[in-house]
């Protein structure tokens, strides 16, 4: 039974890394799932770290580009697409699995939930055991004495949340002699106290308070990676479109370009058939010199933007990968059917909420918001912890101690010692500091007033700054929805133009200006309806994110909420700007 014993506790000290590290990992994402479900009522898998197969190392090795893998990744038999195809979902779902600034996120907060572990463990029991083995010679006598003491104490600690402590400790010794007949004794001693603090530190107000607040600090890590993974997926769709607004204006430089050349080459047929004066023709040379120049300035524009966007979803920026093109004239076209629809009601603000409605919607959802609310309450709490170490301090305490120690070769030839209560020593106690100086808590004290008061601040600063972003969403949106509808009527009249001054330069009833400056408003048009449209659906996103209605899963996916469905909810006064003379419909 000893040697089971024995054998037991050596198991439980030479335990590998891998297993404590699989213990720190259950332990820190139990602390995780539990937060998310108070808060959300849902739970996500969040284990930081490289995924096996890393999208950026398999693109260095399939796509043959130069660089260093990252250690401890593989890459995949099947071989990727070359090039490698996104869609803003696939784009998020990569930027989620691969982003540096995302799992630099998720390892945020996987620390914390360290170290709300960390504090759990200050109110559970801990055990420790220390063996020492020694060879002793003992030469101050007639004969040398040489022999062996050996300890193999166990001690086991525990802290209350009221404050409380216990300690207990087993301690089992042996002496053996080598000469002298190898007398041996063994010494056993059992030893346990307690403390109680009666006012200052007493409490599970005081006592616990470092874990409450590390309790409430895996919270507010939560909530602040929820609020992360909303900004960081508009950031993604903003990168996302942006590349693709760059695409169409390279698209609408080229056609410009290509405009210009046939007109440049009509243009000399006029003026060898002296329909045409000469300056007017070396106008259009010099018109299609700058077409070919904004062409090439879009095309480097559009690759600076693209390999952008690729590091920031922490993919190489040579790596080769296409967008989806056909989004950007898919949303055009959405944006403007639902904007002719609205343009059909008489009153156009039931497609969109009012601005107090949209205030209490932020208001009830922003996280970060609630945390600057719950610090409030952190830092009252605070006042009270120091204001408990203002007060003096008294404990009781006892201990209880019974056998003897043989820690000693003069004790090698006593008998073995025994456990027995009747021949228990017991003591107790009761400490008073009466407090005489208590500077450092006294300043420690003001400084949580003052604390206190930076809190109720900042909240209330951070509650005005929400409104205020609120606000400027919902301006940007009813803008957006508008500039969009004039777009959409100048591009039309700019197509417009173009034809009937080409008709009329063929009659000769218009000068070659007039041809030129037609297809330069026509590109400026057309690149203004796409910027119209991505600047309404980046709004769209905007404010669903200022107000915490946009929501992202772990893996990527997007959740959004219908902008015309919030205009159900009423409120009941706005404060919308008035205009003196409203402005004329289109």
């Amino acid at each position: 039974m000893k040697v089971a014993i024995i054998l037991i506790l050596l198991l439980a000290g030479c335990r590998s890394a891998s297993w404590h590290r699989e213990k720190a990992d259950r332990a820190a994402h139990a602390n995780i799932t539990n937060a998310q479900t108070a808060l959300f009522g849902r739970e996500e898998a969040i284990v930081p770290g490289p995924a096996a197969e890393a999208l950026r190392t398999r693109l260095l090795h399939d796509q043959n580009l130069p660089g260093i893998p990252a250690p401890g990744t593989a890459t995949n038999e099947i071989a990727l697409p070359d090039p490698l195809e996104l869609t803003p979902i696939t784009a998020l779902q990569v930027a989620a699995r691969n982003s540096r600034s995302f799992q630099q996120a998720k390892e945020q907060l996987f620390r914390a939930a360290l170290g709300l572990d960390l504090e759990q463990s200050s109110f559970r029991s801990a055990f420790a055991s220390e063996w020492e083995l020694n060879f002793e010679e003992d030469r101050s006598g007639e004969e040398t004495v040489r022999g062996i003491t050996a300890a193999a104490p166990l001690r086991a600690t525990r802290t209350f949340r009221s404050g409380a402590a216990w300690t207990g400790s087993l301690a089992v010794d042996l002496v053996k002699l080598l000469t002298q007949g190898s007398a041996s004794s063994l010494g056993i001693i059992a030893d346990t106290g307690v403390s109680i603090p009666l006012l200052r530190g007493a409490g599970k107000k005081i006592a616990a308070e470092p874990l409450r607040q590390a309790e409430r600090d895996m919270l507010y890590a939560v909530m602040e990676f929820e609020r992360f993974k909303r900004t960081f997926a508009f950031d993604v769709f903003n990168g996302y479109l942006d590349v693709l607004q760059a695409a169409s204006q390279i698209d609408n430089a080229r056609q410009n370009y290509e405009s210009l050349m046939q007109s440049r080459a009509r243009a000399r047929r006029l003026t060898d058939a002296g329909r045409l004066p000469a300056f007017q023709y070396d106008q259009t040379v010099q018109d299609e010199l700058r077409a070919r120049n904004r062409w090439i300035e879009a095309r480097e524009q559009h690759a600076s933007r693209l390999d952008r966007f690729k590091f920031d979803l922490g993919l190489p920026p040579d790596a080769r990968i296409t967008l989806d093109d056909t989004i950007l004239p898919e949303l055009v076209d959405a944006l403007l059917e639902d904007g002719n629809k609205s343009a059909d009601n008489t009153n156009k603000d039931e497609t969109a909420p009012t601005a107090d409605a949209s205030i209490r919607i932020a208001l009830t959802n922003r996280l970060d918001l609630q945390i600057a609310r719950m610090r409030t309450e952190d830092a009252a709490r605070n006042i009270r912890v120091a204001e408990d170490a203002l007060r003096p301090e008294l404990t009781l305490g006892g201990s209880v101690r019974t056998g003897q120690s043989r820690a000693n070769l003069g004790a090698a030839e006593s008998d073995n010692a025994r456990l027995d209560l009747s021949e228990r020593r017991s003591s107790a106690f009761l400490n008073l500091d009466l407090a005489l100086n208590r500077r450092r808590e006294r300043t420690a004290y003001r400084r949580a007033l003052l604390d206190l008061d930076t809190a109720h601040r900042e909240a209330a600063q951070l509650e005005d700054r929400v409104k205020l972003e609120v606000r400027d969403a919902l301006r940007r949106l009813h803008q957006t929805r508008e500039a969009l509808q004039i777009q959409q009527q100048a591009a039309t009249l700019a197509e417009k133009r173009v034809h009937s001054t080409d008709m009329f330069l063929q009659a000769g009833r218009a000068q070659i200006r007039d041809v030129l400056e037609a297809r330069e408003a026509l590109v400026n048009a057309r690149n203004a309806l796409t910027s119209a449209a991505v600047n309404h659906r980046l709004a769209q996103l905007r404010y669903q994110r200022d107000t915490d209605l946009l929501d992202m899963t772990l893996d990527g996916n997007l959740e959004e909420q219908s902008i015309a469905a919030l205009s159900e909810q009423k409120a009941t006064t706005t404060e919308e700007p008035q205009y003196e003379e409203a402005p004329p419909e289109l």
